[in-house]
């Protein structure tokens, strides 16, 4: 049966289950962009990340769907999969980031 749940076209055919807004720091890891809350919980960034390069060290507010990285099987109990965000808008906050030491 077709679903109905399709109430807003404009999100396009993502089959998203609600966006998250998550503000924290912009870091560049090896290529990866990670936004860090001020809990410590870090999101690794997918999408559109080419607009963030002028943020890394800043604070930013992201909004976007949440996911996860795929986590390897022989990893352990120890590294659990990253949280992904993949982002669909941000807005620049601050230029510098709460207890975050530059990342350089």
């Amino acid at each position: 049966s077709w679903a109905a749940a399709q109430t807003s076209p404009s999100q396009g055919s993502s089959g998203s289950t609600g966006q998250e807004t998550v503000k924290g720091c912009l870091s560049n890891s090896g290529g990866n962009y990670m936004l860090t809350d001020k809990n410590g919980k870090a999101f690794q960034l997918t999408g559109d990340t080419s607009k963030l390069s002028d943020h890394v060290g800043h604070e930013i507010k992201v909004t976007g769907t949440e996911g996860s990285a795929p986590a390897s099987s022989d990893s352990g109990a120890m590294s659990q999969a990253t949280p992904t965000l993949e982002v669909s808008t941000f807005k620049h906050i601050s230029k510098t980031c709460e207890g975050a030491a530059p990342s350089h």
